[in-house]
């Protein structure tokens, strides 16, 4: 059975879109290991980022992994669950700026508004939105890769694998 249905989620479309992203990571590794670290942005946080953005590319692995580390960051089920479903309202109030800023980032492919970014250097400082911005790229590559290597699982077994979404709307 061939998918007659397109692949809906983000992927990547050749591969020199993976080797500049991933190519802007490593650059930045000083400043990813900082982010990471928790201390200018805590784990809980990052990992309602990595949601939101995650929630807009679909990419059902880091759905499931960032669904078991944001449980260790201290998380709840229905507040990961809500994240998934692209809802931030329960979210601590310091944080909605930038989670509405991530998923603006995500849904334009990671080229949000310039204004969108003065405004998020404005709430939080620019040393903090740039690592918040590197939080995104990160999960960002995540998401691609997953459905990209979805979309490629999807094609080659001609729709046996990779695509759930369209077997769950077919049966």
């Amino acid at each position: 059975m061939v998918p007659t249905k397109p692949f809906r989620r983000r992927k990547y479309d050749n591969l020199s879109q993976f080797r500049a992203e991933l190519a802007y990571l490593l650059r930045n590794r000083k400043n990813l290991r900082h982010a990471l670290k928790g201390e200018t942005i805590s784990g809980a946080f990052r990992q309602r980022l990595m949601l939101v953005v995650t929630s807009v590319n679909r990419c059902r692995y880091c759905a499931a992994y960032h669904s078991q580390v944001s449980l260790v960051a201290g998380l709840t089920h229905p507040e990961i669950a809500e994240l998934l479903e692209g809802t931030i309202e329960d979210c601590p109030s310091e944080e909605i700026p930038a989670l509405l800023y991530a998923r603006q980032w995500a849904e334009n492919n990671s080229y949000p508004d310039k204004e969108a970014y003065d405004e998020l250097a404005g709430i939080y400082g620019v040393e903090k939105a740039e690592l918040i911005e590197l939080a995104l790229k990160t999960i960002r590559v995540g998401n691609l890769s997953g459905n990209t290597f979805d979309y490629l699982l999807c094609r080659l077994s001609r729709g046996l694998w990779g695509c759930p979404e369209l077997r769950q709307k077919s049966a």
